[in-house]
């Protein structure tokens, strides 16, 4: 696969950080999958024949921050020297409330802290270029409702399953059985990387959109997903087709003010909104089927 990297300048007096939040949003709906911060914005990759130039322009030109003003250049991307460098930054440990850590290889847990917190969910996640460490609200949001349910014995699918993050979390709470899905090459090898990482033997990861669920057998107690609004609304209707009666669909990925036209959609397909959370300007809602 050959990549390109656009480079994103921020410019203006808005806060880099929530901007540098909402280029990645933006950019995703036209085609990236990756971001690296830089000193003046962030790095973005996506697939060189799966870039929306005209959206991305028109995305950026009506960029909804005031104060900020953002620019971009492209180029093609080294994968090599990309992917190398990536992997050997690593990032600290992220807590997830008080009963879950995240962190990579580099920064293992305190065994004594094992030790004293038996119940403690402990996830190992070495991001090769693909999306969850718990670094951004969306994820933290949806592992923090995960860690709130009851999951003994259930079936859960996790779609556009980026590092494994959520499905790992799901097996370690005592999910019987993990599918996800991923339209991304590097994040379905990541997720089964990080799947072995934490001696997760239950989850299987399948490379596709969510075509790939009319191949994939039987119904689900939990879908999960954490993607851009877009890619939620076309395709919440084949989440639905997969869920069991009574199933429960958490989902996040998208701004508090989309939230509205997706508990729309939810609504025509039948299912009912049970929960919303927010975290800054990222929101997380629950439906039940």
């Amino acid at each position: 696969m050959k990549y390109y990297v656009a480079h994103f300048r921020i410019e203006g007096t808005a806060d880099i950080d929530v901007c540098r939040d909402i280029v990645a949003a933006l950019a995703a709906e036209a085609g990236f999958e990756a971001f690296e911060e830089t000193a003046d914005g962030t790095d973005g990759y996506v697939q060189q024949d799966h870039i929306d130039r005209q959206r991305l322009d028109a995305l950026i030109d009506e960029f909804p921050v005031e104060g900020a003003v953002v620019s971009y250049t492209l180029e093609d991307a080294d994968y090599r020297n990309w992917n190398e460098t990536w992997e050997n930054a690593g990032y600290d440990p992220i807590a997830v409330g008080d009963r879950c850590l995240i962190h990579d290889p580099q920064h293992p847990t305190d065994a004594r802290v094992k030790a004293a917190h038996p119940d403690f969910l402990d996830i190992v996640i070495e991001a090769r270029q693909a999306f969850g460490t718990g670094t951004h609200e969306t994820t933290r949001m949806m592992v923090a409702k995960l860690l709130e349910m009851d999951l003994q014995g259930r079936r859960v699918l996790d779609c556009g399953c980026g590092t494994g993050i959520l499905g790992i979390a799901a097996s370690k709470l005592g999910a019987d059985e993990v599918v996800g899905y991923d339209i991304d090459e590097w994040s379905v090898n990541n997720a089964r990387h990080n799947a072995q990482l934490n001696n997760v033997t239950n989850m299987h990861v399948w490379e596709g959109n969510s075509h790939v669920l009319s191949h994939v057998s039987g119904v689900f107690d939990v879908v999960v997903a954490n993607i851009n609004r877009n890619v939620l609304l076309d395709d919440m209707h084949r989440m639905k087709e997969v869920m069991a009666h009574g199933a429960r669909l958490i989902m996040s990925g998208f701004y508090v003010a989309d939230g509205q036209m997706l508990a729309q959609r939810a609504g025509e397909l039948g299912l009912s909104l049970v929960d919303t959370k927010r975290m800054n300007d990222w929101c997380l809602m629950v439906f039940d089927a």
